[in-house]
């Protein structure tokens, strides 16, 4: 058990526990810089006051905050550089590898006996833990990072940390010593990437080693300091099992969408933030064939494709020091270049701008098959969204034209939502039937309702179950050309398939 770790283990004991000051001297939580203690005669030596509960104006409670004490902080910040050779040396180093980890103790051991610091056993521990986590991890949130049972972990202040678990949000007990300290653990971030985070550059998308995306922004745009957003990624990519046995969809609609993939339909994932989008694209992107050439295209690189022939591509920034274009590669550039490149299916992580143009291009011109996700709160507004962003290539283009292209492209919108209960479900497939005078012509083959339900659209409450709305699609000709049979059960009678 790490040092940071015993400090939240006797936190949590510390709350749990009566505020008495005859147990709280009984933890044995002493003031750092409090005297020796005395003769076993004299009273006992001062201990630290239980840490009251602060409460905000609007009634949100902030827990008591794990610090570092004042004195291996600034050891802390002050021997960081010294551990290293050079400041990138330890860029592509792991906490937990071993040979690092004693090679970095080592290297503090010398400094502090040439510097004459003296420490004491758990005033080393702690400045040990800490400069391992700086240099090996990602500073104060390496606990937050490394949690399986944190999904999303949000810094908006060096004392102010968020982490999502089990789609809540809760305030952390960790903080970050300063901003300087928030400011080095990003420059870990992005500089194995060949980013820069500075003033020039001060907002930047990147990943963390297991892929988890990451996206910064530092002062003067982040009011309160350097922001970090990391939403984090299971080691072991999931499964459509796995959703099936979330509850994000039932088997029955999972046939289903097996079978649009398969059948080279065109769809579209939409949904809200953090509502799911990249995991269910991941696992749909998992039905399509070992046999066919995969291109995926990102900002920065989520998927998790288990084929074999996949041809991953990633934005690239412009050089540092240049003219602001050069070396840069955007989103649309690798979508224009991926056509030269033979694929069978293009994987385009997120329309977010002018790609979106030529993803529907691409999609009209003999690229059936492809997948994208968008921002939206329902199909409608998907349509909405893909005509201003196809707007945003410049081309000048009458949004009816622009309406009969996405209708020509798009077969399905998947739409993805986060409900109030924290889960995430699949709450809407929608089908592209075509044009009708000037508007895209959209029908629900399945929808997630609840119980007295009086509304129409899905609903956002949980406890509720995914829905055939008894319509068939009009694409079904071309399911069964591929070989897939659909049973009644499926589409009939608006039957219920999932509860929860």
């Amino acid at each position: 058990m790490s040092f940071l770790q015993k400090r939240l283990s006797e936190q949590a004991k510390r709350d749990a526990e009566d505020r008495a000051a005859a147990e709280a001297a009984q933890a044995g939580f002493v003031e750092d810089d409090a005297p020796a203690a005395p003769p076993p005669a004299m009273p006992a030596a001062p201990v630290k006051a239980e840490p009251k509960v602060e409460t905000t104006l609007s009634g949100h409670q902030i827990p008591p905050k794990l610090r570092t004490t004042p004195k291996v902080a600034q050891l802390r910040k002050q021997f960081r550089t010294k551990l290293l050779a050079t400041i990138d040396e330890a860029d592509q180093w792991k906490r937990g590898d071993m040979e690092k980890e004693t090679l970095l103790i080592g290297r503090l051991k010398t400094i502090l006996q040439k510097a004459g610091v003296q420490l004491s056993g758990p005033e080393f521990e702690e400045l040990k833990e800490a400069l391992l986590n700086d240099l090996l991890g990602f500073g104060a949130i390496d606990p937050l990072v490394k949690s399986k049972a944190v999904s999303e972990v949000m810094v908006t202040g060096y004392d102010m940390i968020f982490a999502e678990m089990k789609g809540k949000l809760r305030e952390s007990e960790i903080v970050f010593d300063d901003e300087e300290h928030i400011q080095w653990t990003a420059q870990r971030i992005v500089r194995p990437l060949q980013r820069t985070l500075d003033r020039a550059n001060p907002m930047v998308d990147a990943r963390l080693p297991d892929g988890s995306r990451v996206h910064l922004v530092m002062p003067p745009s982040a009011l309160k300091g350097t922001t970090i957003t990391i939403r984090k990624f299971p080691e072991k990519p999931l499964t459509v099992d796995d959703l099936i046995r979330f509850g994000s969809f039932p088997r029955e609609v999972s046939q289903f969408l097996e079978a649009c993939i398969v059948s080279r339909l065109n769809i579209v994932v939409s949904g809200g933030t953090g509502s799911g989008k990249t995991t269910l694209l991941n696992v749909l992107s998992s039905f399509i064939p070992e046999d066919e050439r995969i291109l995926t295209i990102e900002d920065a690189a989520e998927l998790q494709l288990t084929q074999r022939h996949v041809v991953s591509l990633e934005t690239a920034p412009p050089l540092p020091g240049r003219d602001g274009i050069e070396g840069r590669l955007t989103i649309r550039d690798l979508v224009k270049g991926s056509l030269r490149m033979r694929p069978d299916r293009i994987v385009v992580g997120e329309c977010r701008g002018g790609e979106a143009l030529d993803m529907l291009q691409a999609m009209n011109t003999g690229h059936d098959g492809s997948l994208t996700t968008v921002h939206s709160n329902s199909p409608r507004d998907a349509v909405a969204r893909l005509e201003t962003l196809c707007l945003m290539a410049g081309m000048d283009l009458p949004v009816l034209v622009i309406r009969q292209q996405i209708a020509a492209a798009v077969n399905l919108f998947v739409q993805q939502a986060r409900l109030k209960d924290g889960s995430r479900k699949v709450v809407q497939i929608t089908e592209v039937q075509g044009m009708e005078g000037s508007s895209v012509t959209l029908q629900d083959i399945f929808i997630y309702k609840t119980p007295g339900q009086t509304g129409s659209g899905y609903s956002h409450a949980g406890g509720g179950a995914l829905e055939a709305t008894g319509f068939r699609p009009n694409f079904e000709d071309q399911i069964k050309e591929h070989g897939f049979k659909l049973g009644a059960n499926i589409f009939g009678g608006a039957g219920k398939f999932n509860k929860g």
